[in-house]
């Protein structure tokens, strides 16, 4: 004896059939957070090799840069090429490594660098440094050597820099501030002055 025609006697949720289970939707939910959180690490990790953010504390830098800003420093600026007279770096303090200090390279390996006159001179060339807050009223003379560096704030008489603690180990360095990123009116990149005229010996 044949079933009544219209009536399916095998009747089937298709809905529940074209759908994952829950605990797939589950599992693949997961798997969508492990991947994007794992992304965002790789992402954290690669900014943080190629750069580093620190705040300008004080006004050693006035009036470059200011108390309170946050800027953007640049890792590998010298990895392929070598730091310049002017530039703007920032570094471990090499009297405590634990601070991290931001000042302007005026003295490069082998360099004959002396403070006379309200004037800083490089192997017998005097500076114009534009860019100071006033002239130093101290005086010296210093030497250059191998792997290091000879730095300066750009407030010259309210720095604790070169002319106080000596050279900075080219070691210490962490790489070459490029930009304000905060506060939002002081947003730009940093003035790097070409003081190459002062040439080594």
């Amino acid at each position: 004896m044949s079933e009544p025609r219209g009536i399916d006697p095998a009747p089937h949720d298709w809905g529940a059939a074209a759908s994952p289970s829950l605990g797939r939707r589950v599992l693949h939910a997961l798997s969508e957070i492990v991947q994007t959180l794992l992304i965002a690490a790789i992402l954290f990790l690669g900014i943080n090799f190629v750069s580093a953010r620190i705040r300008v504390e004080g006004s050693s830098m006035e009036p470059s840069l200011h108390d309170g800003e946050f800027v953007v420093v640049n890792r590998l600026a010298y990895r392929w090429s070598q730091p310049q007279r002017g530039d703007i770096i920032v570094f471990y303090y090499p009297n405590d490594p634990s601070r991290r200090f931001i000042k302007r390279i005026i003295g490069l390996p082998g360099d004959s660098v002396s403070a006379e006159g309200g004037h800083v001179i490089v192997n017998g060339t005097q500076l114009d440094e534009p860019y100071i807050l006033a002239p130093p009223r101290y005086h010296g003379s210093w030497q250059v050597g191998s792997d290091e560096l000879f730095v300066l704030g750009d407030n010259r008489n309210n720095s604790l820099d070169s002319e106080r603690w000596g050279m900075l180990p080219f070691h210490d360095v962490i790489g070459k501030a490029t930009l304000v990123y905060w506060p939002f009116d002081d947003v730009g990149m940093i003035p790097h002055y070409n003081l190459a005229s002062a040439a080594s010996n």
